[in-house]
């Protein structure tokens, strides 16, 4: 019988210790329990959103690495070079300028304002209708495979609810067009080239859609759809955004840069990141063939043209 001793009660009294954490352990048990029924309950009150037949909310995207990996201006010129518009020492500058883009994940003004004079020089004289017919062609070989799903995904839960979608970018507005097209959304608002009977001009109808332009244009359409904007939503990466994505009351930070990510933790917008890895190891390897393009000049400008195709 001494052998089963150890099943008998032993009748030592409890130490402060012991006591101590029976204590702690009922009082995790405890709240572990009401944690585990509030969760339910914090889902069920979260308010669905985008709202399904809400005919005066839409959705406004930006582009360049919110919608796409990269400027489409970049890709557009990339496509233009392989139809012979115009010279390789162009392809050079447009890779350069691509590879910044990329590493740096943000708009710089000056780059952005050469790649849009570049563009206006090669497609004067120009025909309309061609360029949007070479658009169709460009977006399949360049930018198709470009498209964030993350991004696309929000795009498509807006139209599933009803809602109208539209692109907002400072890219030429007839590329804007194709790539609203091509993914099913409602159309696009983007930088108007001039053009007189059909043939671009060299020139630009007022300025570049950027940064507060992107403002004035959403607010201007908002206006003739009849739209009321605090139930609307923006998405972009940039803060030069900030002025559009403050017009309305759902704004997102896609892919964003530090600016952006900063004023959005600040104002408490939501956030979404389809990137992944290290950024670094990302960009990296396209980042040094756009400066090899430059320092090798025509034939690393070639090299680059034929690893992208």
């Amino acid at each position: 019988m001494a052998a089963l001793g150890w099943l008998t009660p032993r009748r030592r009294s409890a130490t402060a210790r012991s006591v101590l954490a029976g204590e702690a352990s009922a009082e995790a048990a405890r709240k572990s329990s009401q944690e585990a029924q509030e969760i339910p309950q914090a889902v069920e009150e979260e308010p669905e959103f985008p709202v399904f037949g809400d005919d005066r909310a839409a959705a406004f995207f930006d582009l360049d690495n919110t919608v796409m990996q990269g400027a489409a201006l970049f890709h557009f010129g990339r496509g233009l070079y392989k139809r012979k518009f115009f010279e390789t020492r162009d392809l050079a500058r447009f890779a350069w300028q691509q590879a910044w883009f990329r590493l740096a994940g943000v708009e710089d003004p000056e780059h952005m304002q050469d790649a849009r004079d570049s563009a206006l020089s090669i497609v004067k004289g120009h025909r309309v209708a061609e360029l949007q017919t070479i658009g169709e062609e460009i977006y399949d070989e360049y930018m198709a495979d470009r498209i964030w799903p993350g991004t696309r995904a929000l795009a498509q839960a807006h139209l599933d609810a009803g809602q109208k979608v539209w692109l907002v970018t400072a890219a030429p507005v007839e590329i804007a067009q194709v790539i609203a097209r091509r993914l099913g959304l409602t159309g696009a608002l983007g930088t108007v080239a001039e053009s007189v009977d059909g043939v671009y001009t060299g020139k630009l109808v007022g300025e570049p859609l950027h940064g507060p332009a992107k403002a004035e244009a959403v607010r201007a359409l908002a206006m003739a759809e009849g739209l009321d904007l605090s139930r609307c939503a923006a998405y972009s990466d940039s803060h030069n955004d900030i002025p559009m994505l403050s017009l309305v009351g759902h704004p997102y930070a896609i892919n964003p840069d530090a600016k952006l990510r900063k004023h959005a933790r600040e104002k408490d917008w939501r956030l979404r990141d389809y990137r992944t890895g290290r950024k670094a190891a990302k960009v990296g390897i396209p980042a040094a063939a756009g400066v090899g393009a430059v320092a090798g000049g025509t034939a690393a400008a070639i090299a680059l043209s034929r690893r992208r195709r």
